[in-house]
C-alpha cells in the first residue's frame, strides 16, 4: 500500500511539472533568447534548465517564481558554457537571421537593441518585461537589491527607446 501511495505522489509531481513546462516553456525561451541574443544557445540552455528543474521539482515548485528560476538557471548555464569556451578561438556564431522558427520571438530589431545593453540591464529587462516579474522577485532571482532592479530597468528602457525610436520613425517615413 505504501508503494501505491508513493507512486501517486510521483504521478502528481509529473503532472504538475508537465503543466508548468507546457505553460512556461515559450516565455522562458523568449526571455533567454532575448538575453543571450541567440535562439540555438537559448534552446540548449532552457532545455538544461528545465531538466534541472525536474530533478529538483519539489524545491523549484515552492520557489516564489519557478519561471524566474528556470530563466536564471538557463542564463547561469550559458555563462558557465561561455566561461569554459572563452579561450577557444572560433568563428563567431552567425545570427539567427536565416531561421524560420521565429514564432513568438521579438522583432530582430528589438533583439539587436537588447544585445547592445549591458548584461545586467538586459537580464533585468527580460525578467521584468518578458516574464512580467515584479521588482522584488527579479531582485531575488538576480541576487541584487530591488532598487538596483528599478535603476537597471530605467536605464535599459531609456537605452532601448533611444535605439529604437529613430528606427521606427524612419520606417514611418517610408
Amino acid at each position: 500500500m505504501a508503494g501505491l501511495w508513493r507512486n501517486t505522489g510521483v504521478g502528481r509531481q509529473r503532472a504538475e511539472f508537465a503543466a508548468f513546462y507546457e505553460n512556461a516553456r515559450d516565455d522562458c525561451l523568449r526571455a533567454v533568447t532575448a538575453s543571450t541574443g541567440n535562439r540555438q544557445i537559448a534552446e540548449d540552455a532552457v532545455a538544461e534548465a528545465f531538466a534541472r528543474a525536474w530533478a529538483s521539482w519539489s524545491t523549484v515548485a515552492r520557489h516564489p517564481s519557478p519561471r524566474a528560476w528556470v530563466v536564471r538557471t538557463a542564463l547561469n548555464t550559458h555563462i558557465s558554457w561561455w566561461r569554459r569556451r572563452r579561450r577557444e578561438v572560433s568563428e563567431p556564431a552567425a545570427p539567427d537571421a536565416g531561421r524560420d522558427d521565429t514564432d513568438g520571438m521579438p522583432d530582430p530589431r528589438v533583439m539587436a537593441a537588447l544585445r547592445s545593453l549591458p548584461t545586467r540591464q538586459r537580464e533585468v529587462f527580460v525578467l521584468r518585461v518578458f516574464l512580467d516579474l515584479d521588482s522584488e522577485t527579479t531582485a531575488r532571482t538576480l541576487g541584487i537589491a530591488a532598487g538596483t532592479v528599478t535603476a537597471h530597468l530605467a536605464r535599459a528602457t531609456r537605452a532601448l527607446r533611444e535605439h529604437l525610436t529613430p528606427v521606427l520613425e524612419q520606417e514611418q517615413k517610408l
